[in-house]
Order: structure tokens, then C-alpha cells, then sequence
């Protein structure tokens, strides 16, 4: 496991999960709601930031691995996935939204090893509209953790607008991805 800036942003990401989630239970008392939900999109913002710049600088710094690779997407899915159950908690995610966000990634990280086992990982890489749909899912759950209007923007509706964006997003994103895959599965069998 190579130490470096990149992966040392990567575990940082993952270790504002449990501050993203657990300001929202702590014992009464020890922060307001209100405080909750800015910490909680404050870590979120933060970890959600570190997603770009781990990956810009590894490959600025030439500072690429195997394993950061393979540590990136791991912490993205998590930090999504427990802000997502988090926010269905609140009740301010649906929880179809969740099932759909998170049902999608476990099935895109699946055909992602299927197809690189097969050596048609390229057949999956990371595209245009995937890109877009982390971009969107990220801004949404600021929004939704921060929760409470904003300069008199009403922030809550702005990100379930955009969290349902997402997730359509999300559908349309894997289904690419599987048309992809099966392109270059059939292109490769005899």
C-alpha cells in the first residue's frame, strides 16, 4: 500500500463518513440540529472535494497505484451510500431514491470486475454521464444534509430536485455501462 498525498486524502475521506453520519446522533444536547446539519455538509462538502483532488494529484504527481485505484471508488461508494441511508433516516431522501443509487453502484462495481477478469475493463471505464451523475449526486446531498434555506434559496427543494436528477441520472448510467459491456462481450466470443 503505497503512502502518499493521493491515498492519504482517500482515507481521509473515509474517516469523515462517521463524522458525516454521527453528528446527526449524538446524545442531546451536544450539538443543535441545525449544527448537525451544517457539520454534517461540511464533512460531506470536504470528503466530496477530496474525490476530485486525490485523483488530479496522483496523476499530477505521477503518484498512480493499484491500490488507490482501488481505494477511490470504494471510499466514494461508501461516503454515498451512508449519507444516502442517513438521509433516508431524516426522511429526507426517499428510500427508493437510495435503492436505486446504491443497487447501481453495487451492480456497476460488479461488472466492473467481471469485465476486467475478461480484460474488457476499458469496455467500462468511467464516462461522460457518469461523471455528471456523481456531480449532481454529491451537490444534492450537500444540499439535503445542510437542509435549512440558504440566502433565501430553498435549499431543501433544490436538492431533492436534484437528488431525483441523480438518480435518473444513475439509471441512465448504468444502463451504458451494461450496453457497453455487452458490446464488447459479444464482439470477443466466437
Amino acid at each position: 500500500m503505497p503512502l502518499n498525498l493521493p491515498n492519504l486524502l482517500t482515507w481521509l475521506r473515509i474517516l469523515f463518513i462517521p463524522l458525516m453520519a454521527g453528528v446527526f446522533y449524538l446524545p442531546d444536547g451536544w450539538v443543535t440540529p441545525s449544527d448537525a446539519n451544517m457539520l454534517a455538509a461540511a464533512f460531506f462538502g470536504v470528503a466530496a472535494l477530496t474525490d476530485w483532488l486525490d485523483g488530479w494529484l496522483a496523476r499530477k504527481l505521477g503518484q498512480t497505484s493499484a491500490f488507490g485505484a482501488f481505494l477511490d471508488p470504494v471510499a466514494d461508494k461508501l461516503m454515498v451510500a451512508a449519507a444516502l441511508i442517513v438521509l433516508i433516516d431524516l426522511d429526507r431522501v426517499a428510500p427508493l431514491i437510495g435503492l436505486i443509487i446504491i443497487g447501481r453502484e453495487i451492480t456497476i462495481s460488479a461488472l466492473r470486475e467481471w469485465m476486467a477478469k475478461a480484460g474488457k475493463s476499458a469496455s467500462v471505464a468511467v464516462s461522460f454521464v457518469g461523471k455528471l451523475k456523481t456531480t449532481a449526486q454529491m451537490v444534492a446531498i450537500v444540499l439535503l444534509l445542510y437542509f435549512k434555506p440558504f440566502a433565501g434559496l430553498p435549499i431543501l427543494q433544490i436538492g431533492t430536485l436534484l437528488i431525483w436528477v441523480a438518480a435518473l441520472l444513475t439509471l441512465v448510467s448504468m444502463a451504458y455501462y451494461l450496453v457497453m459491456a455487452a458490446r464488447a462481450l459479444q464482439k470477443s466470443s466466437p
